[in-house]
């Protein structure tokens, strides 16, 4: 009879032991969940980003690509990616797997930060808002002959994310930071048509609500400063990213948030540029690190 309220005891407090590991994990795995990929939106119910934010493709960019900022495809085909650093007025263009990058000049020493293809045009984006645009098929030259340099279509401000919406002819130019939006608590878009000529008219004004960010994020440790935007070709939708913050914001065609995702520090060094192939895949640009090349992360659509 000992022995067996022994063994009865033993086996209960290992049953406790096991419950109680069981438990953590599977709080732990909620946790790890939660934060990777579902997360409540803006109408308070549980959304699924159809991408695994943990479990990326990761490309390492040659060394001229240490500080790669904006990221862009020539018709959303993958093969080849047309990229910038914030040093150089170089665009570079390479396979994901190559070891090497060509590039051709369209501009001198300056902090370039994002590009984007229209209408078989390049247009490059400077911190202050200075855009050079130019034909892509002057990328197999040495220098690009003719830049069209646009000053002062955008207020003075601080400028990180330039993306182009082909169906619409319309370009979009995001701010980094300005008095008028720190005061405001929103980022702003200036939108523009643009024309067979190359020309940019202005075509319209949003904002990006800090506050909505901020309730959604569950985070207000530091003001929102948006690094990069593209469009989600397959659902319209905006998808903003913060390198300062490490979040991903994805918002509606009018840029109204609706959910965000936070993102890993150790997987996101310094995400800086963001695009969408074909495939409607999604990729990610990173700066380097003190251990780590300049990469671009890609995520597969979930099927």
């Amino acid at each position: 009879m000992k022995y067996n309220k022994t063994f009865l005891a033993s086996s209960l407090l290992i049953s406790v032991a096991f419950l109680g590991i069981s438990c953590v994990n599977a709080n732990r795995d909620d946790k790890k969940n939660d934060s990777t990929e579902t997360v409540s939106n803006s109408g308070g119910e549980k959304s699924t980003l159809p991408y695994d934010l943990a479990n990326p493709v990761k490309y390492n960019m040659p060394q001229n690509l240490f500080e790669i900022s904006g990221i862009v495809f020539h018709n959303g085909d993958p093969k080849e990616v047309f990229a910038i650093q914030d040093e150089d007025g170089d665009l570079f263009h390479l396979g994901l797997n190559d070891k090497e990058s060509k590039f051709t000049k369209f501009g001198g020493k300056g902090d370039y930060e994002d590009l984007t293809i229209i209408k078989n045009y390049f247009i490059v984006l400077k911190s202050n808002g200075e855009l050079h645009t130019f034909p892509i098929s002057e990328i197999n030259k040495p220098e690009v002959a003719n830049v069209i340099k646009t000053k002062d279509l955008v207020p003075k401000a601080e400028y990180e994310g330039l993306a182009a919406d082909e169906k619409n002819s319309m370009v979009y130019v995001l701010t980094k930071d300005s008095k008028p939006d720190s005061k405001a608590k929103a980022s702003s878009i200036y939108a523009f048509k643009f024309g067979a000529d190359a020309s940019l008219t202005p075509g319209g004004e949003f904002s990006l609500s800090h506050k909505d960010i901020e309730k959604l994020s569950g985070s207000s440790k530091s003001r929102f400063r948006p690094s990069a935007l593209a469009k989600n070709p397959k659902t319209n939708e905006w998808y903003v990213l913060s390198s300062v913050n490490k979040l991903l914001v994805v918002t509606d065609t009018d840029f109204k948030v609706k959910v965000t995702y936070p993102l890993n520090p150790g997987l996101f060094n310094q995400p800086e540029g963001i695009a969408f192939d074909r495939d409607n895949n999604l990729y990610i640009s990173n700066e380097g690190g003190t251990l780590a090349a300049g990469n671009i992360l890609m995520f597969k659509l979930k099927k």
